[in-house]
């Protein structure tokens, strides 16, 4: 078997990165490359706390299959599908002072409900090359050329379930069983990196994404038609080689966020995990209209654009509605195994003025916040509702270099968001709950947006084990309808999505 692993490649990326390889074809991508350490990178790990393999984060070492979840409360009878959730779960870690929490290998989690019942869970991790060998399984097939077990988000996609990446690998497609089926390159049409965030256009049955690589000196914008197949992708010139983990869509633009979180070529020559920099890059708002044309560009003060909510064209603006942190960001973290930030994350808003050619920033909520999400058949479209959650863990492993946090950080729980009235509503959960991205699922029939329910995964600090908490969207702050209890712990991770049954 190939031996494709993220850190060989990514050395080879920096090379080729020197060598100005900018055309289409792929070389190494940058979390190949990142997955296996070297020698210097274990020279200049730094020691001390670690809090990505530990408590809330700890990597779980099993994969379970349990049928018959006790249920406290009711489950929904019109809740029949699966909810999937993906996150880092890094399978055998040699050097804790050479593991980044990106770069963990994905673990997909899943809860089947039916009938109101739950019938069953399943953790799995998505079956790359590497982590095959790991198992002692044989890989089935050609190896492909940037593999890696995607770890950020799984979604459905016309009958199929999608664990996806960003910066070089497929999507791996996966069975009901979250067994790995393949990679998976939409028939033959897609050639290259997707994304980890897609945007999908119900109204118009198109999947959006913005993709980017190390040695492109542009990012490009993909569709996937109503027929499931990639259209030519449309390049968008782009100076430095962002890190472009998410972007906005309405119904007449792509916008593209151009952070100043750049390719560091030296930095991965020198075996860096994670070879991307805060730096002076501008920063700037594009707008590519859907219909065809250049892009528009607007600069901002920088930030870092964490996660999209939603984005809607309204009258001569574009409003952008996000999650963002304070300036500087380091995607390497301070040697501590993950990530590192100057300041919580906020529920922010950009109005780009088409007219005025300005963007005018408002802050919508300044408590600590990750993981937004809408009822997502308004994705594009405006919204009033959103849904967006806090863990106190998170806050702790991402800012707390000196080992200490704000009180104000330390709650767990989960808002929803009055757009119009600019109001809250919060469910809260007991110290160490570890709370998860929250996803709405609408109810059968609904014509509210926010007839629904809000499913996340919620650890429960009594048992040591994670419920799936089913609370009513429309009475936000009231009892959970339904807690599921999972016989073991779904570390925090990322993102996940609701499969309906066909």
């Amino acid at each position: 078997m190939a031996s494709h692993t993220r850190r060989k490649l990514l050395k080879g990326t920096a090379v080729a990165a020197a060598g100005s390889v900018v055309g289409s074809g792929l070389g190494p991508g940058f979390f190949t490359a990142a997955a296996q350490t070297t020698p210097e990178a274990r020279r200049s790990g730094k020691t001390g706390a670690t809090p990505f393999l530990d408590g809330a984060f700890a990597p779980v070492t099993e994969e379970l299959t349990t049928f018959g979840l006790h249920v406290v409360g009711r489950i929904p009878r019109d809740l029949d599908g699966r909810y999937l959730r993906n996150g880092p779960n890094a399978l055998g870690v040699e050097d804790v002072r050479a593991h980044h929490w990106m770069i963990g290998d994905g673990m997909v989690h899943g809860v089947r409900l039916r009938g109101g019942r739950a019938e069953w869970y399943r953790n799995r991790w998505v079956r790359s090359s590497q982590v095959a060998a790991k198992l002692g399984e044989t890989y089935p097939g050609q190896v492909p050329p940037d593999d890696f077990a995607c770890n950020t988000h799984v979604i459905p996609y016309k009958g199929r379930i999608l664990a996806m990446q960003e910066g070089g690998p497929l999507p791996y497609e996966l069975d009901g069983e979250l067994g790995t089926v393949r990679p998976y390159d939409f028939r033959s049409t897609l050639r290259g990196p997707l994304a980890a965030h897609t945007k999908y256009d119900q109204a118009a049955d198109e999947l959006h994404a913005i993709a980017y690589y190390p040695t492109w000196d542009h990012v490009r914008h993909l569709v996937i038609d109503r027929t499931g197949g990639a259209r030519p992708a449309t390049r968008i010139p782009v100076a430095d080689a962002p890190m472009m983990h998410d972007f906005a869509l309405t119904e007449k633009y792509v916008v593209i966020v151009d952070v100043p979180i750049t390719f560091d070529g030296a930095a991965a020559e020198a075996g860096a995990i994670v070879p991307y920099v805060w730096n002076r890059h501008p920063m700037r708002l594009g707008l590519l209209p859907r219909a065809g044309g250049t892009t528009r560009w607007f600069e901002i003060d920088p930030v870092y654009y964490s996660h999209t909510l939603n984005a809607y064209d309204h009258g001569d603006t574009v409003v952008l509605e996000y999650i963002g942190f304070p300036a500087p960001f380091y995607a390497t973290g301070r040697g501590r195994g993950g990530p590192s930030a100057t300041g919580s994350p906020t529920l922010d808003r950009w109005t780009i003025d088409l007219r005025a050619d300005r963007v005018r920033p408002t802050r919508l909520d300044d408590r600590p916040q990750e993981f937004p999400r809408i009822n997502e058949s308004l994705v594009s479209r405006r919204h009033r509702y959103a849904y967006t959650a806090s863990a106190a863990e998170m806050w702790r492993a991402y800012e707390a270099v000196d080992g200490a946090c704000p009180d104000e950080k330390l709650g767990n729980y989960l808002v929803k968001h009055d757009m119009l009235w600019n109001r809250r509503q919060f469910h809260r959960f007991p110290g160490r709950a570890a709370v998860s991205e929250p996803v709405f699922v609408p109810r059968r029939g609904a014509r509210d947006e926010d007839d629904g329910y809000v499913l996340s995964y919620v650890n429960d600090p009594d048992r040591g084990a994670t419920d799936l908490v089913i609370l009513s969207a429309q009475d936000f702050d009231g009892h959970p309808l339904a807690r599921v209890q999972l016989p073991g712990r779904v570390p925090l991770g990322f993102h996940g999505s609701w499969i309906p049954d066909a």
